[in-house]
């Protein structure tokens, strides 16, 4: 390799660490072609330019919106924002794709913090630019009476950022609350607005908390749910969201037992993985084109769940028995996946409903868990008006009580089902996936808190 091209790819590499892709891109490209480091192409030289001989591969680099604060983010003129049915589109191809020509035989290594860009999708994604940041006067984030106020959470792991909803009502008394993890390239204002979480909060009265992912952390501010060190009790980013719902706790009149996590895509993944870290913290679980817990450990085995499913996981920590000696409670789990998801496939739903179904009786300790059987279940079918088709599942436990809901979506692609066109990654025609889980969260309040060691 010439010394030119050492110092190109050696300042892309500087420029991908600092996340400017796409001058990167830039400063690859004139390498290749024999340019020079200025801040344009070299003379006569395009990033359009024929591939040079030797069997080039293509790979291709994507830009992210590095906006720093929801509030800098301008609203676009009306004639300026997609159409709804580009936003909700089934698995949407990768924004901002520049093509990159490279030789055989050189590589460039993307450091471990980034995630990948390539063909195929990102782990946990939604795999394009969401809509831009509405402004907090919006009545789509913001409902009448309501505020929505920006905090921050700091401990061992690092600090969040996250949004917290109080609506209108709310003077004091006991409410529930309810922690929404965004998925990949979203942020708090997005996820409010496309699932319409906080317009139920203000018809019901309760909480409802926005972690927001640390674009340091991840650069297409994805929760790392495939990394093992963001797995577990105590520590990395559960510790991080759970910190964040302790300090509401503590700050709010929270009703004991009345906690509960959802999320999308990554942040799905995210709140399955506080359901079972966390099963003394949070009475349900709602997890939208998710994935089970464990279902991947790093980038590879992530791409391998995404898109073939991953492996079905029964529980890690399982709880025998409460303080009473009695049967301990796990965690219920609502769960919602679209037959016509190719970013996270729907084989990831099945192996969530094994996983939690085989919980719930394992969790009871019952002979049916040892033998392999679960839980009874009845499934009906349905459509919304006018939209998707659906089949409803609901299993239930010894006792005859719901402890977990299936929901699969006909048609619907990597989108939040029934959300509002307001927010990224939503599709308006599928039944109402927020509604759904509020009502499952209220018949699901913690009655047998578990005890388990503090972090």
């Amino acid at each position: 390799m010439s010394d030119q091209m050492q110092g190109g790819m050696a300042e892309a590499m500087r420029l991908v660490q600092e996340g400017e892709l796409a001058k990167a891109t830039a400063v690859i490209q004139r390498a290749l072609e024999g340019g020079s480091l200025g801040t344009g192409f070299a003379p006569g030289a395009s990033p359009d330019a024929p591939r040079g001989a030797g069997g080039p591969i293509d790979v291709e680099s994507s830009v992210v919106d590095e906006a720093p604060h929801p509030k800098a983010a301008s609203r676009p003129a009306a004639g300026d924002r997609p159409a709804a049915a580009e936003r909700s589109a089934a698995s949407p191809p990768l924004f901002g794709s520049v093509p990159l020509t490279m030789p055989d035989g050189l590589s460039l290594t993307m450091p471990e913090s980034m995630p990948l860009t390539m063909p195929g999708g990102l782990p946990g994604l939604p795999g394009t630019m969401p809509r831009p940041t509405e402004g907090e006067t919006d009545s789509a984030v913001v409902p009448t009476g309501g505020r929505f106020v920006e905090r921050s959470c700091t401990n061992q792991a690092g600090t969040r950022s996250y949004k917290l909803y109080i609506p209108s009502g709310y003077i004091g008394q006991e409410v529930p609350l309810v922690v929404m993890l965004h998925g990949c390239t979203q942020n708090p204002n997005d996820i409010a607005a496309g699932t319409r979480m906080n317009a139920l909060a203000e018809e019901h009265i309760f909480l409802v908390a926005y972690p927001a992912q640390a674009q340091g952390a991840n650069m297409q501010k994805c929760w790392n749910w495939f990394k093992d060190s963001d797995q577990q009790r105590g520590r990395g980013e559960p510790s991080l969201v759970a910190g964040i719902t302790r300090q509401i706790i503590d700050e709010f009149n929270v009703a004991d037992g009345r906690v509960y996590v959802a999320g999308m895509s990554a942040g799905g993944a995210m709140s399955a993985i506080m359901g079972e870290a966390y099963p003394d913290l949070y009475a349900a679980v709602g997890v939208h084109s998710g994935l089970a817990p464990g279902a991947a450990h790093d980038m590879p085995s992530a791409f391998a769940a995404m898109h073939q499913g991953g492996p079905a996981t029964p529980r890690r920590d399982i709880p025998t028995a409460t303080a009473t000696g009695q049967p301990a409670r796990t965690v219920p789990a609502i769960v919602f996946h679209g037959d016509r998801d190719t970013t996270v496939h729907p084989r990831n739903a099945d192996h969530l409903l094994e996983h939690y179904r085989v919980a719930k009786t394992a969790g009871a300790g019952s002979q049916g868990a040892r033998s392999g059987s679960t839980s009874h279940g009845t499934v009906r079918q349905g459509r919304v008006p006018g939209g998707h088709a659906y089949t409803h599942a609901t299993y239930r436990d010894a006792g005859g009580r719901t402890t977990v809901e299936r929901w699969t979506v006909h048609g619907l692609g990597h989108a939040w089902s029934g959300g509002s066109s307001s927010g990224s990654y939503t599709d308006p025609k599928g039944p109402d996936a927020s509604a759904a889980m509020v009502r499952f969260f209220n018949q699901h309040p913690q009655r047998e808190p578990i005890r388990l060691a503090t972090d």
